[in-house]
């Protein structure tokens, strides 16, 4: 064969099975994505939901004298916000820089050597930089004590008023001005799921987390323990589990021979979640009381350590089998940390606009002139147009339901070649021979006559497009036409027709037939009865 181009071939087959993959992804829809937020949103604190504010040092002065000129205010620098822990080594180290009190809770106290809070209850923590009466004759010492602030605070300072207690947070980063929280300036991966500045930290960025089932823990609730009423623990057996068990059952009234519906429910709160306690248990036939330590990790916690610790990758396979895959609940499956999720632009975050169907989302690219300010359109212009570019790809090729956000491995074979095509046509290669292998399938006919435009458009720029396909309006639309045959496997191979639409109508073969209507395929003019009914609740897409 002479003269042939560089081949691509667009296969129907799942792109990925990353679970990290998405049409996003696939189809750099993502990364201009998080380029227009990182450049054009706008920031909302996750706890008031007020727009967030940044200064200058100098005007933080200026809102210091406007604000409390005449008043005694203190002068904080915010180290610790709503953490938990005892925090001695930190006032330890206050007291070596030289301060001597601090705002704990909302209480300034004088902090000395060994000062520490209840390490099981959260806790806010201010450094107490500086006590000052406002006035123009202190404006020097303002500006010293907000600039030690600063570097002690991260770039973030308080102001009390020490006799009225009002409150005021200052930052050079983009800050709730009601509650102090601050985020950093926005950046591309601030909205990335795949890197952890901006990837959920309890569900790293997968939108979901792996759960332990009871269903699958305690399949038939009138078991006994004994018979097995407990899976991942099985019938019973001579070993240290079953020996806790049987502690356990002993303090609360039970045997390993009542069905597990009937154990107490504080009892089985312990069974499932464990505990350290050391139990007394009294032998009433002889009157002797027993201490037992029970150091019982819990099935829930064995089964998910197993799950994300165990060595073994049998032992992992038998833990997931009592697991399953839900929402995770910090981003609520968007992937996202909390800050992320509030830099938004007309109002959608970048996780809502991820998950319109691309037909959504390109009127929404469409309504950004009208919605954001001079300077922010400047910024959105180019990149809207290249998101723009990308969805008009998708679109024709009739995936106009589908989200940026839909994962790459739920995708069936005909949607991730229409994919693939979208970005080749997008990529704007010459010269290339593409062979695609019935893309017409699972397509709705509405959408064929976009899908056909598609690939002309692949031919109109120069290069050559091959393929297989069965569907008529396809047949009839192409340049050249091979008719392979006469029939299918060991009875074909043969080309029995080639040429023009024209040219085929004329030949004498099965698919001349039936594009001329001499053969169809016949209605059933009777349907046999159905057995039942498949019903469908939730179905989207």
């Amino acid at each position: 064969i002479e003269g042939l181009s560089p081949v691509i071939s667009i296969e129907q087959k799942t792109t990925s099975r990353n679970p990290r993959s998405t049409v996003g992804t696939v189809t750099e829809l993502s990364d201009f994505l998080r380029l227009l937020f990182a450049r054009a949103s706008r920031a909302y604190s996750y706890e008031t939901g007020e727009a967030m504010v940044s200064y200058t040092d100098s005007k933080i002065i200026s809102l210091i004298n406007e604000r409390f000129t005449g008043k005694r205010i203190a002068v904080l620098a915010p180290v610790v916000r709503s953490r938990k822990g005892h925090y001695r080594e930190l006032f330890e180290q206050i007291i070596r820089m030289g301060f001597v009190r601090a705002r704990v809770d909302g209480e300034i106290v004088e902090i000395s050597g060994g000062y520490r809070l209840d390490r099981y209850k959260t806790h806010d923590v201010e450094i107490v930089i500086d006590r000052i009466r406002v006035a123009a004759t202190a404006e020097a010492r303002i500006a010293q004590s907000v600039e030690t602030a600063m570097s002690h605070g991260k770039g973030t300072i308080a102001i009390i008023d020490l006799d009225s207690g009002e409150l005021a947070y200052f930052s050079r980063q983009l800050m709730c001005p009601t509650t102090g929280i601050a985020y950093q300036e926005p950046e591309p991966n601030t909205f990335s799921f795949n890197s952890p500045k901006g990837a959920c930290p309890h569900c790293d960025g997968l939108g979901t987390t792996k759960e332990v089932n009871l269903d699958k823990v305690m399949p038939d609730l009138q078991k006994t323990i004994r018979k097995g009423g407990l899976a991942p623990v099985g019938e019973y057996k001579k070993n240290w589990i079953f020996n806790q068990l049987e502690i356990i059952a002993m303090k609360y009234g039970f045997s390993l021979d009542t069905s597990v519906a009937d154990i107490p429910k504080e009892a089985l709160d312990i069974i499932l979640n464990g505990t350290n306690e050391v139990m007394t248990i009294e032998h009433k036939a002889i009157g002797v009381t027993k201490e037992y330590k029970v150091n019982f990790e819990g099935v829930i916690h064995f089964i998910a350590n197993q799950s994300k610790d165990a060595k073994s990758r049998t032992i992992q396979r038998w833990a997931d089998d009592f697991m399953e895959n839900v929402n995770c609940g910090t981003c609520g499956g968007a992937r996202l940390r909390k800050e992320s999720l509030h830099f938004k632009i007309v109002g959608q975050s970048i996780s809502d606009v991820s998950t319109m169907s691309l037909l959504d989302f390109n009127n929404w690219i469409d309504s950004l002139p009208n919605h954001l300010n001079e300077k922010e359109w400047k910024i959105a212009c180019e990149i809207s147009k290249e998101l723009k570019a990308r969805t008009a790809f998708l679109l024709d090729v009739g995936l106009g339901y589908l989200n940026i956000n839909r994962s790459a491995r739920s995708l069936s074979g005909g949607e991730a070649q229409r994919i693939r095509l979208a970005t080749q046509i997008g990529s704007q290669l010459v010269n290339v021979l593409y062979i695609l292998d019935e893309p017409s399938i699972g397509l709705h006919q509405r959408d064929n006559a976009r899908l056909i435009h598609s690939l002309k458009q692949l031919r109109d720029i120069g290069n050559s497009v091959i393929v297989v396909e069965h569907d008529k309006e396809m047949i009839e639309t192409a340049d050249h036409i091979l008719d392979i045959g006469p029939r299918a496997g060991i009875h074909g191979g043969y080309v029995v027709a080639q040429g023009a639409i024209e040219d085929i109508l004329k030949a004498d073969t099965i698919t001349a037939d039936y594009l001329n209507g001499k053969r169809n395929v016949p209605t059933p003019a009777t349907r046999r009865s159905p057995s039942g009914y498949i019903n469908l609740y939730g179905a989207t897409g």
